[in-house]
């Protein structure tokens, strides 16, 4: 074999490898990437079970239900809301009307289990991407409109 072919050969076997830990690195980070979704596309456009992403809204007034160490609550963005079901301690700032953002998967019920849940710090701010979710009037308006108008600014 020829100097030439043996680089060539080298090359080859080295972009073969590069490729290969690119194409791993990118499955890597497809599994963790979590998607984010409001009541209202899930509720229209679905999503397939067992499969993880986050939901976020504001907790529902009065849908706070506690059996035993399982709370189950609904999130809502205003138009649509979805059971959340969660199995742990939830953080101290979760409430009614107090804007979440859940991780977990839809279990065959349609019910949300949630593994995580993020209550927001600050009652005056909202990101854009849940203020933008927020449509119309829900038993939380005052808050909803409040904080949608925070993101705008």
């Amino acid at each position: 074999m020829s100097r030439k072919r043996q680089r060539l050969a080298l090359v080859l076997i080295g972009l073969l490898f590069v490729g290969g830990a690119v194409g791993f690195s990118l499955m890597a980070l497809n599994e963790e990437l979590d998607v984010f979704r409001s009541p209202t596309q899930l509720v229209e456009n679905g999503f397939p079970e067992g499969k993880r992403f986050r939901v976020g809204g504001l907790v529902e007034d009065g849908s706070i239900e506690k059996e035993g160490i399982i709370t189950r609550f609904r999130v809502t963005d205003g138009v649509n809301a979805i059971e959340v079901s969660y199995n742990k301690i939830l953080p101290d700032l979760f409430r009614h009307c107090q804007g979440v953002i859940a991780l977990g998967e839809l279990d065959g019920g349609g019910r949300f289990v949630a593994h995580e849940v993020l209550a927001k710090h600050d009652e005056n701010y909202m990101p854009p991407e849940i203020a933008a979710t927020m449509q119309g009037p829900g038993n939380c308006e005052g808050k909803m409109q409040m904080s949608s108008a925070k993101a705008v600014n």
